[in-house]
């Protein structure tokens, strides 16, 4: 072997063995659909990196497959849910959000809304207490010496975890309804004059009437609307670490917030050194179609294609919903990629083709896509704002709805409504983004926005858990106010010492006024009676 061989040789092994010093362990504690997809990117990213990691996951779990091959390692644990309940119980949900919910009435609406996120968190919490409770697992995991927890703040049980095994966590997170736990176990700031809440479908432009209606869900949320059944949350916490304590204590506790957006997509709003956004983490560059959709898409000629998905988990629709869109995409000169996985409608037209899954990055950022159908969905808004491809909105459940105001205030996306609109509506919203020009422009402009940036959406995130892994936390980004109670946060203790101050001082004046006051006019009196 020549000398500059074995240079180089000793030069890879030097490189491998210093890297190996700066990797640890992760542990993961994983959510469903859309959310594990975003969290993959990371974890991916994380293990080219050399970071050895472990994802926590249930038996029932939906999409999470240990079976895959993958460079990423799975801890299975045994629950009493069946994978299919699991998944049956999930989509009944969704559908009733879809269908179901009075949309027009506010309180019967996140009535029902309320209620759905019971449901959810109860397994939540079911799962979670499968873990705790497994001590052989346990004892593992606390050998195995892990150095952060990542997790999807919308399920908990990562900051558990995180807390049994004496370890700093991290949260990849988009929301909670009315900001519910950005603001009470995050510390988050959301000055309602001019920061719309989400689910509020409001945008930061807003007139004096949308700032009461503001006002009005901000009120709602904070004393109305519960998230989770918060009470047995708290005591499930204080029984396993055993000590009195709430999950909102335990939820503060975390050492970054990455939060999955960016201000390209969302309203500008006051944050805390330990939060970072990282929308888009997922967005890269298109890669080359398989060939039968290649010859589809360049059959479409000098009209182009449009990509139409309503996201991972709603894959078919009733046959009336379906037949409604189908008529509407037979009347327009592009071709259709449709990912569609129920009846195939009888008003499709031949310019349509259903797909059971499409490889959507690679068609958003193929040169003839005129426009993107999407259901609002964080992901799929990302990879259109990525290529710089206007959108219809066509939102379904959740923060869809207000994903798509986002994308209107800024001039890429026209809105339907899936429960009312007809073919026409549909048909006139396609003609708008894809014959207006101002549409793309808007879009290219958000692109250019996302794409300059001093340092990506992934490597910010990498760096902020690698940061974590490093120094064992990030404390000294954490504000006070997890430390004061809540009359201290608002200041009310202050305020009524100073109001008690106040009074104390007008008292005190009050009575030396009136002591004066006798004392002057009473010799007078009595000099006039003399």
């Amino acid at each position: 072997m020549s000398m500059k061989r074995t240079s180089v040789l000793l030069l890879i092994l030097l490189s491998f063995y210093f890297s190996s010093g700066n990797c640890g362990k992760v542990l993961v504690w994983p959510t469903e659909y859309s959310h594990w997809m975003n969290m993959k990117t990371i974890l991916d990213e994380l293990v080219r990196r050399g970071h050895e990691v472990i994802v926590l996951t249930s038996s029932a779990s939906i999409l999470v497959d240990p079976s895959k091959p993958s460079t990423i390692k799975f801890e299975v644990y045994p629950t009493s849910l069946s994978k299919d309940v699991f998944e049956a119980l999930f989509m009944k949900q969704i559908k009733r959000w879809i269908y179901d919910l009075p949309k027009y009435n506010f309180l019967s609406y996140f009535s029902h809304v309320q209620e759905i996120s019971w449901n959810y968190y109860e397994r939540i919490r079911h799962l979670c207490k499968d873990v705790v409770s497994n001590k052989k697992l346990m004892a593992k995991l606390q050998e195995s010496k892990f150095d952060v927890v990542l997790a999807d703040a919308i399920s908990p049980c990562g900051e558990l975890l995180a807390q049994l095994l004496k370890i700093p966590f991290v949260y990849s997170f988009r929301f909670s309804p009315g900001y519910t736990f950005e603001k009470y176990s995050g510390g988050f700031l959301f000055p309602p004059s001019y920061v719309p809440v989400v689910l509020s479908e409001l945008s930061k432009q807003m007139t004096f009437m949308e700032r009461i209606k503001n006002m009005l869900y901000v009120l709602y949320f904070d004393f109305w609307f519960q998230l989770i059944d918060t009470k047995n949350w708290d005591q499930f916490y204080s029984e396993v670490l055993g000590r009195p304590t709430t999950l909102s204590e335990t939820m503060g506790k975390a050492e970054m917030w990455l939060i999955r957006t960016y201000w390209d997509f969302d309203f500008p709003r006051p944050f805390l050194p330990n939060v970072d956004f990282i929308g888009g983490h997922h967005c890269k560059p298109a890669k080359p179609l398989p060939k039968e959709m290649e010859d589809f898409v360049q059959s479409s000629g000098g009209n182009g294609v449009v990509v139409f998905s309503l996201g991972s988990m709603v894959s078919d629709l009733t046959e009336e919903r379906a037949n409604v869109i189908a008529s509407a995409l037979a009347q327009i000169p592009q071709k259709v990629l449709w990912r569609f996985d129920g009846k195939k409608p009888h008003t499709l037209g031949p310019n349509t083709k259903l797909y059971k899954w499409l490889p959507q990055n690679d068609l958003l950022g193929h040169p003839k896509t005129k426009a993107f159908i999407t259901h609002g969905g964080n992901n799929g808004i990302y990879e259109a704002i990525y290529h710089g491809v206007p959108m219809v909105g066509i939102p379904l459940f959740a923060d869809q709805a207000d994903n798509i105001v986002r994308m209107k205030t800024k001039g890429a996306a026209v809105a339907v409504d899936f429960s009312t609109m007809s073919s026409t509506d549909l048909l006139n919203a396609l003609k708008t983004v894809i014959n207006d020009p101002i549409y793309k422009e808007n879009a290219m402009k958000l692109s250019r926005i996302h794409q300059d940036q001093p340092i990506k959406p992934l490597d910010r995130a990498l760096f902020w858990i690698e940061f974590v892994m490093r120094h064992r936390g990030a404390k000294h980004l954490r504000a006070a106010a997890h430390d004061l109670t809540w009359f201290q946060y608002h200041s009310l203790d202050v305020i009524g010492f100073l109001l008690a101050c106040v009074v104390t001082v007008i008292f005190i004046i009050t009575k030396c006024c009136l002591f004066c006051f006798q004392k002057f006019t009473k010799p007078g009196k009595k000099g006039k009676r003399d």
